[in-house]
């Protein structure tokens, strides 16, 4: 029994900054002399990055003191930065569900399963409990929660939603992925924390999956995930005293170059396509040599993978949503011409593990 996705929504918090704004926060924050400011700027003109989405007001404005991240002290410890993520990711994760449902032919007290993703916080009675709460899902809906895999996090969650789909064809399934990457900012100054600093943003993205094509909607065909277990060194995520520290190699663009074109033939070989007969590219910006180096690999042009290079210039890398961004960008654009054509996506994250998937359009009049 196929699986899909009927419908994606989206959500973003109310304080949007320039990527210039945040440079200039960098520097100040971090007290940088003016050999790594000039370094620090360089970095952020060429992230491909022009603005970031945050819950919190400090990367643009003068709190005069009120700010979360201070000056006078040392950076948050982990502590209030979770109850940070407490108040605000229910609400934005809240949000897009009700953005996924305003554009689905499924309706909330139809919902037989939840599956919450993320990694930029955790607590309990959770994000699933609320979101039932607040969305008014039947409390009976069964619930799992995907913590701590990062970027290509939805993709586990669309392979477990498919999965029960195919056990129950009647069940309809609530993917909500939600991220605060920005509260998670360490008062370091090394090349691996100035980058990740300089790419990640806040957001959220719901889905809804059923046994059911409707209006526009993408068919699940096929997954495959390998990990580059020589590179696992090159991408992670820890806890530590301060919040989450995101340890971010520059090898990482070259360890997904040297496998991409693996990955890809191995995923399309399964349902006997070429990357020629691709009609659509939903790749995970996770930064713009990652893009680059994935069109350099697969011979496909800026245009083709446009979607992806909006979503970063516009958002940033918001890990776990930020692919399901792309995939909606080419969802809501779909014309009846486009009816049974091919979707490549690709998601990347600590391990070093590479996800990815092809959809299948279906366009009814």
């Amino acid at each position: 029994m196929p699986a899909y996705i009927n419908s994606i929504g989206t959500a973003l918090p109310a304080n949007l900054t320039d990527q210039s704004q945040i440079a200039d926060f960098m520097v100040k924050h971090l007290a940088l002399d003016e050999h790594e400011e000039r370094k620090l700027r360089v970095l952020y003109r060429a992230s491909g990055i022009k603005q970031r989405y945050s819950v919190l007001r400090d990367f643009k404005e003068n709190l005069n003191g009120q700010s979360f991240f201070k000056e006078d002290v040392a950076f948050p410890s982990a502590k209030p930065r979770m109850l940070i993520y407490q108040k605000h990711a229910i609400n934005l994760a809240n949000d897009a569900a009700e953005n996924a449902f305003d554009s689905s032919g499924v309706r909330k007290n139809e919902i037989t399963h939840l599956i919450s993703v993320s990694c930029t916080g955790m607590y309990a009675p959770g994000l699933d409990i609320e979101l039932i709460d607040r969305l008014g899902l039947p409390t009976s809906t069964q619930r799992t929660s995907i913590n701590f895999m990062g970027c290509y996090a939805a993709f586990n969650a669309m392979k477990v939603a498919e999965n029960i789909i195919a056990a129950n064809p009647n069940s309809n399934v609530l993917i909500v992925c939600v991220e605060l990457c920005s509260i998670h900012l360490q008062e370091k100054k090394d090349d691996e924390n100035l980058l990740a600093n300089a790419i990640f943003g806040d957001g959220a993205a719901a889905v809804i999956v059923s046994s059911k094509a409707s209006g526009r909607s993408l068919e699940m065909k096929n997954f495959y995930s390998d990990l580059a277990l020589n590179a696992r060194d090159e991408m992670g995520w820890y806890i530590g005293d301060h919040g989450f520290e995101m340890h971010l190699s520059n090898k990482v663009p070259d360890v997904i170059k040297d496998g991409i074109g693996e990955l890809t033939n191995r995923l399309l070989e399964k349902i006997q396509l070429q990357v020629s007969d691709i009609d659509f590219f939903a790749i995970h910006p996770g930064g713009k040599r990652i893009l680059d180096v994935i069109e350099e690999k697969l011979k496909i042009s800026k245009e083709q993978n446009l979607p992806a290079r909006e979503i970063l210039k516009t958002h940033g890398n918001m890990s776990s949503p930020t692919v399901l961004f792309v995939i909606k960008r080419i969802l809501d654009d779909l014309k009846k011409e486009d009816d049974q054509k091919h979707l490549l996506s690709f998601a990347f994250g600590p391990g070093l593990t590479m996800e990815s998937a092809v959809l299948k359009t279906h366009v009814n009049a």
